[in-house]
């Protein structure tokens, strides 16, 4: 089982901020922004290129955007998905980072903190 499994079935903590029945999205507990969410499908798969199905790819960036603008209250945001080890997953179970709260024209941190998340 992982992690995020152990989440949705409450047997971890997070603090939720979003779920509908396909759904659930929690807070990082590593944030790399001022706001750092994560938007996990309940039905799993290991990377995002398991997922075959077009219309569940789009529900999957549908709910990113959702949580972002309307939980989240971001008017910009950053979605980004590690797919593999090597290009930074830690946990495998498919999942959208959504990334924000920087303030308009903070440039800087905003870098120094994607360089983070994409390093």
């Amino acid at each position: 089982m992982t992690l995020f499994e152990r989440i949705i079935a409450r047997e971890l903590p997070s603090t939720i901020v979003f779920e509908d029945t396909d759904f659930i999205a929690f807070k990082d507990i590593n944030p790399r922004a001022p706001v750092h969410v994560l938007c996990v499908p309940k039905n799993v798969s290991r990377r995002l290129d398991e997922i075959t199905d077009a219309a569940e790819l789009g529900r999957l960036f549908e709910t990113a955007i959702r949580v972002a603008r309307d939980s989240l209250g971001l008017k910009d945001y950053r979605l980004a998905v590690n797919v593999g080890a090597g290009a930074g997953q830690i946990v495998f179970h498919t999942h959208v980072h959504i990334l924000g709260g920087w303030m308009e024209g903070d440039a800087e941190m905003h870098h120094a903190a994607m360089a983070a998340v994409d390093g």
